[in-house]
């Protein structure tokens, strides 16, 4: 057995290079190049191409397309962290003037905005910037498909207004500011708005032979925050790591995991499938994934991480269209969470824990139903239903005696621990619930009084 720090198993690699082969060969790609990253460390790449002699690895770049969009977005949560914005403004307050100022900078992330998917006039992927020069090129004179905040449709020029927004709160180009608060605190050295070499060249495949033609590589302009970057699978790994765990010198832990959280509506028929603040969600057997897929004429990408078995993948290719870059980062990761599954880490006790916590501790009742109360590090708690699925939350402590719930059905409520004139603890107040220690508990305020005659069974 192996320990999270070592290698893959022979057999491991054997099976992931196998994948990759076959989709690089089925899907006719010029070149493919994997990565897979487990608990931080980067254990496996594998690259194939059609050039003897001369497969790529993690360090050669290939166009990522919106997988930009998620770096874009850890530039607007910084803004939010730092108090600059609130996500819940409208556009308007920060970039005035736009065809669009009403929308919220979280319907922008979330892709709730109503906003049209692409740009008006040519294809802008393959056209010049020079087309769009202002926003309102981008936007065009009818820039809503839908109402706002109704539902998710994706919007590549919603994310050209959120660059403009760093932009204009920044005082730099997007490109600068992404560089210095993003790549390089991160050790992102190989992830750029222009190719560095090596890089490999897009390319379009003839869907019904074997022939190929060079793609054009058009900077994007104004569009470059919904599409610009080159990186590598080494860089896109350790993102996608910060992605799952966060990093203070950038954004926290808790900030990346509102971008985690579901933040717009999953479609009609394919409820497993969602949007958070920049990042894609897919929901599968063995827990969430989260990451972004991308595409622009030449090249596609995927990046995408389990946070429940401490990975991340990587697919990075060269042409328009062909492998299946999103589920193959989908099996890579199933290839090595099946075969080598997590080591959980060894149990350790609470370097301190506070008395009063420690009284808490143990079962409650809502009613007749059973909850248990844990205590966690830091004088957190958690609250959860006994056995079975329910309510429950992660909650944190506001330093004066109650906590703030972080997730699930009493996120955002407050809990408290009720006591009595002499001390001793009555109920705890959740939300309007009551928690006593004993079903129905006549000693506690019980809302709606307990029958006087208590417990009983029934003569037949």
């Amino acid at each position: 057995m192996t320990s999270p720090r070592e290698e893959l198993l022979p057999s491991t690699r054997r099976a992931l290079l196998h994948r990759v082969a076959t989709a690089q060969a089925e899907g006719r790609a010029p070149s493919l190049v994997a990565s897979v990253l487990r608990d931080g460390e980067l254990v496996w790449t594998e690259g194939r191409t059609c050039v003897e002699g001369h497969a790529p690895d993690e360090n050669v770049q290939y166009r990522i397309g919106s997988i930009t969009k998620t770096f874009t977005a850890v530039l607007v949560m910084r803004l939010r962290d730092e108090g600059v914005l609130d996500l819940s403004d409208p556009l308007e307050k920060h970039l005035p003037g736009t065809a669009a100022g009403d929308v919220t900078l979280a319907e922008l992330l979330a892709h709730t905005a109503g906003l049209a998917a692409e740009t008006p006039g040519e294809w802008w992927e393959r056209t010049p910037a020079s087309q769009r020069p202002e926003i309102g090129d981008v936007l065009g004179e009818q820039p809503f498909k839908h109402a706002t905040g109704r539902r998710f449709h994706y919007s590549n020029p919603g994310y050209t207004l959120l660059g403009s927004l760093v932009e204009a709160l920044r005082g730099d180009s997007w490109e600068a500011v992404l560089r210095r608060e993003i790549l390089e605190p991160l050790g992102l050295d190989r992830t750029s708005a222009q190719p560095q070499a090596p890089h490999a060249g897009g390319w379009a495949v003839h869907p019904w032979a074997d022939v190929m033609m060079p793609e054009p590589a058009e900077d994007l302009g104004l569009m470059a925050p919904a599409g610009q970057l080159w990186s590598t699978t080494a860089d896109l790994a350790r993102f996608g790591a910060f992605l799952l765990e966060g990093d203070d010198r950038v954004l926290s832990a808790d900030s990346v995991r509102e971008m985690r959280a579901p933040a717009s509506p999953a479609q009609a028929g394919d409820w497993n499938v969602t949007y958070g603040l920049g990042v894609q969600l897919i929901r599968g057997d063995g827990g969430t994934l989260v990451g972004h897929g991308g595409s622009l004429p030449g090249f596609m990408a995927g990046l995408w991480a389990s946070e429940e078995d401490g990975l991340v993948a990587v697919t990075l290719t060269n042409c328009t269209s062909g492998p299946a870059v999103t589920a193959l980062a989908f099996d890579l990761l199933k290839i090595v969470a099946e075969a080598e599954p997590r080591i959980p880490e060894a149990w350790r006790p609470l370097p301190e824990l506070d008395k009063a916590l420690l009284e808490l501790a143990g079962p409650w009742y809502w009613g007749t139903s059973a909850f248990v109360l844990r205590p966690r590090a830091a004088g957190a708690v958690e609250l959860s239903p006994l056995s079975g699925g329910g309510r429950g939350s992660r909650f944190r402590p506001n330093g004066d005696g109650s906590w703030t719930g972080l997730d699930g059905y009493f996120a955002g409520e407050v809990l408290r621990a009720v006591r009595r004139p002499d001390g001793a603890v009555s109920h705890l107040d959740l939300g309007s619930f009551f928690f006593t220690r004993e079903p129905y508990d006549a000693a506690a305020p019980v809302p709606g009084g307990v029958d006087p005659e208590g417990w009983r069974g029934l003569s037949l």
